[in-house]
């Protein structure tokens, strides 16, 4: 393997940690999941966006960078590539989306404050679908406060997400994964899985599945 971090990327629904698990699985590797239904506020926000973002986006920055930093240290003898559903940045970027200008400004400060700390992954796996697929695979799993997610709000992280990776410096394979199935078409793992072989320039790589 030619990478010992990589992180698994993408907006709601979009099968960040389905294939996180897959890769973890194939590769022997050590795996960081999001405990995002740690989040008290989670449901809260959904009720009420404007009273909840804040506090909501404070827990998640607090929980994240907890986990990685404590996870990241650690040297596991027997799992020498970790594997992550989420990038850190996905903070700052949700946060953006959320919340008005001058509680993000604040945000933005406390951000910068502890990213540094943080090691950035070798390479980035991002997912692509449109929000149509994302709806789909939101009710499929069928967690009850995200059923009534808006598409604008979907649409509103895709963009911030496109956006911030075509302006930092990230090594990135760009999937379309419009109709990807990780666990029933074993073609389209085999195919990110080859990716991962490859040597990449800093910048977007687009990948299509079979």
């Amino acid at each position: 393997m030619k990478y010992s971090f990589i992180t698994v990327e993408g907006n709601i629904g979009a099968g960040k940690t389905t294939l996180s698990h897959l890769l973890a699985e194939r590769f022997n590797a050590r795996l960081i999941l999001e405990q995002f239904a740690d989040n008290p506020f989670l449901p809260k926000f959904y009720e009420s966006p404007q009273q909840y973002a804040f506090p909501l986006e404070l827990f998640f920055m607090a929980e994240r960078f907890k986990q990685l930093k404590e996870l990241l240290q650690q040297r596991d003898l027997f799992q020498s590539v970790t594997i992550s559903d989420y990038l850190f940045t996905k903070c700052l970027l949700f946060a953006k989306v959320n919340l008005p200008q001058d509680e993000f400004n604040l945000y933005q400060r406390l951000f910068d404050i502890i990213h540094q700390q943080l090691i950035q992954p070798d390479i980035l796996i991002y997912l692509h679908a449109p929000v149509t697929r994302l709806q789909q695979n939101i009710r499929k799993r069928g967690r009850t406060y995200e059923q009534s997610i808006p598409d604008d709000y979907l649409f509103s992280i895709q963009e911030t997400y496109t956006h911030y990776i075509r302006q930092h410096n990230l090594k990135t394979i760009f999937v379309d994964a419009s109709n990807a199935d990780f666990i029933g078409n074993e073609a389209h793992l085999q195919t990110i899985i080859d990716a991962l072989e490859k040597d990449y320039e800093i910048g977007q790589h687009y990948l299509t599945l079979p």
